[in-house]
This record gives C-alpha cells, sequence and structure tokens, in this order.
C-alpha cells in the first residue's frame, strides 16, 4: 500500500501500483473493441472514428505504465507512457466535437453557426492543444533535460491544460445555445435530447479531468528533481498514486464506456443529409451540405465571415431549401430503412 513516501529511484517518486495498469489496458482495450465493432456496425466510422483512435492511445499508454511499474527508473518507458496518458483525451473531445457537429445537423435551422464548421473550427484550435500538450509532456517528463528546457515544458503543459478547459467551456457554450433555442422553438425530441446528454456527461468528464490536470502542473511547477530536495515534502497529488487513477484513469475509462453504451448513432440519423424540419418531428432527406471553400480557408476562417458578407450562407442552407422528400410514420421521426445507403455527407 502506497504510503506517500519516496522510493529510491523512481521517476514517479512512489513505486507504481503492478495491477492497476492491467485492469485499465484490458478495459479500454475492450472499448476500443467495442468502438471498432460499433463503427462497422453502424457504419460510423466519421463520426466515431475518433474513439477508436483515443481508446487505443490509452490502451498502449497502460501497457506502457504497466512496463514501468516494473522498471520505475526507466526513463523512457516514463515519458512514452506520459505522452500517451496525455495526448489521449484531446483526441477523445475532438471525437465529442464531431458528435456535436453532427448534432447541430440534425436541428440545423437552430444551430448557432454553420453545422458543417464545428469540425473545421475544434479541430485548428484543438491541433495547437494536442501540439502544445504532447511537447509540453515530453519536455517536462524528461529529467534528463536542463532545468530550462523543463521549465519551457511545464509552461507549454500549463498553456495546453487551460486551452483545454477554455476549448470545453466554448463546447458546452456553443450546445447550450444550441439546446436552449430548440426548447425556446417547442422542439422537444427524445433523441436529441439523448444526445446532448450524452455529451454534457462526457464533457462533464472530461472538464474534471482537466481541472485536475491544472491543479497537479500548478502545484507542482516550480519543483525540480536536483539534489537537496526531499521529494516527501512534495504536493499529496504527486506522491499518491490514487490521485491519478481517480481523477485521470477513472474518469476516461468510464468516459469511453458511456459513449459505448449511449452510442451517438442510437440517437441521430447515419447521415447530415437527414435532419428534423421545423416541426421538430418530420425527418427530411434534402440535398445536404456542401463545402465548396478548400481546406485552408476553412482553417483560417472556420466561421467563414467572408462567406456571411457575401450572402453565401443563404445559397448553402440546404434546411431552406424547398424540394426536399419528407418521412412520417404515425407522428415520430423514422430513419432510412435502407442499411445499403453510403454514409455519405457524414462528418
Amino acid at each position: 500500500m502506497e504510503n506517500g513516501q519516496y522510493v529510491d529511484g523512481s521517476i514517479y517518486i512512489y513505486a507504481p501500483n503492478k495491477g492497476a495498469p492491467v485492469f485499465f489496458a484490458v478495459f479500454f482495450l475492450a472499448s476500443c473493441l467495442l468502438h471498432i465493432y460499433q463503427c462497422f456496425h453502424y457504419k460510423s466510422w466519421r463520426l466515431t472514428g475518433l474513439y477508436v483512435f483515443s481508446t487505443t492511445l490509452f490502451t498502449a499508454g497502460y501497457i506502457l505504465r504497466e512496463v514501468g511499474a516494473f522498471h520505475y527508473d526507466n526513463v523512457d518507458v516514463y515519458i512514452a507512457t506520459v505522452v500517451l496518458v496525455y495526448a489521449a483525451p484531446p483526441i477523445f473531445e475532438l471525437a465529442n466535437y464531431v458528435v456535436l457537429g453532427r448534432i447541430l445537423y440534425y436541428v440545423p435551422h437552430l444551430s448557432p453557426i454553420h453545422p458543417g464548421r464545428v469540425l473545421t473550427t475544434f479541430a485548428a484550435i484543438s491541433s495547437v492543444v494536442e501540439a502544445l500538450n504532447a511537447n509540453g509532456a515530453a519536455y517536462s517528463a524528461n529529467t534528463s533535460l536542463p532545468k530550462s528546457k523543463q521549465d519551457l515544458g511545464r509552461a507549454l503543459m500549463k498553456a495546453s491544460l487551460v486551452l483545454q478547459i477554455v476549448v470545453v467551456a466554448l463546447f458546452l457554450l456553443l450546445a447550450i445555445i444550441f439546446h436552449r433555442r430548440t426548447r425556446k422553438d417547442g422542439i422537444h425530441n427524445k433523441n436529441l435530447t439523448s444526445a446532448l446528454t450524452t455529451l454534457y456527461c462526457s464533457e462533464a468528464l472530461l472538464l474534471t479531468r482537466t481541472i485536475y490536470r491544472v491543479v497537479e502542473y500548478f502545484s507542482v511547477a516550480d519543483l525540480h528533481y536536483v539534489d537537496g530536495i526531499d521529494p516527501n515534502t512534495f504536493s499529496p497529488i504527486l506522491r499518491y498514486e490514487w490521485f491519478f487513477y481517480v481523477f485521470e484513469a477513472s474518469l476516461m475509462l468510464c468516459n469511453t464506456w458511456l459513449i459505448n453504451i449511449r452510442h451517438p448513432r442510437r440517437f441521430l440519423p447515419k447521415s447530415t443529409k437527414t435532419y428534423l424540419s421545423r416541426d421538430g418531428v418530420t425527418e427530411i432527406t434534402g440535398p445536404g451540405y456542401k463545402e465548396d471553400r478548400n481546406f485552408v480557408m476553412t482553417v483560417l476562417d472556420p466561421f467563414d465571415i467572408v462567406g456571411l458578407i457575401q450572402g453565401r450562407d443563404k445559397k448553402t442552407a440546404f434546411w431552406e431549401q424547398q424540394n426536399n422528400q419528407h418521412m412520417q410514420l404515425d407522428g415520430q421521426p423514422t430513419r432510412p430503412m435502407n442499411k445499403e445507403d453510403p454514409e455519405v455527407g457524414a462528418v
């Protein structure tokens, strides 16, 4: 049982638990395999494929942490597991943004921004956060680097963690504004509410995990492993491993299984070309949104300010077009029945 005391030669400070990494590696792998199955089953690789990538990183990270539990003086293994475990949550968050974009596609006329721009906007932000996160983790974890390099790594980690909180806040703001618009417009669609509720729960778990990381790094930012420093005086967050497993590993494991159990395709149509009409009940199949700008412009101008000025939005607002096919059955939303249809227009 850990007692918070420094273990001689351990990069972790403590002697890492040998059983916990096995448990988390197995259950993250099981979730990953289930995500793969669900991607094939629902034909939703574009919608939920990033969950597969994230859980793969988690699985690899905890496998290496198990190796590190037996070789807790190995710097390379320590750096690898830190980078993998830290890189996975932003990928998971990006997957949530893809799902949010699909939700906005489902009721596009009430979306605060054009549904087609959610992914490009948050992908650009998340790529910056991910770069800061990975580089910061690598620099700060490598105790063999000069103090200036370690300080740079800690600064990058601080910036990435704060940005993650900002991004989560923006996500929640966008989702809440959209949700309030649907309520105000009289739309009480059960599938829409279920999809949003799942995202709220997922982001709450991610936000709690990020706050833990912020507290951890800001509390130990000025600490350096040099001669004369007593590791037993370090913050309890650093000296006790259970903090990591409760606020990092467990939260993210619950998160990925939450998505497995409440998979987005249970609530959302396969294609972005299917959306709710203004009555909140009838599902319509229309032409769908097509981005006619190149990739560089979607990154530099994700909200298409130029298009707003030029009036391009009116031309691409497919939900306003009249010649659509309506589908309704006993007053309840229906799904396209042809399971062989490709996932056209999905994000």
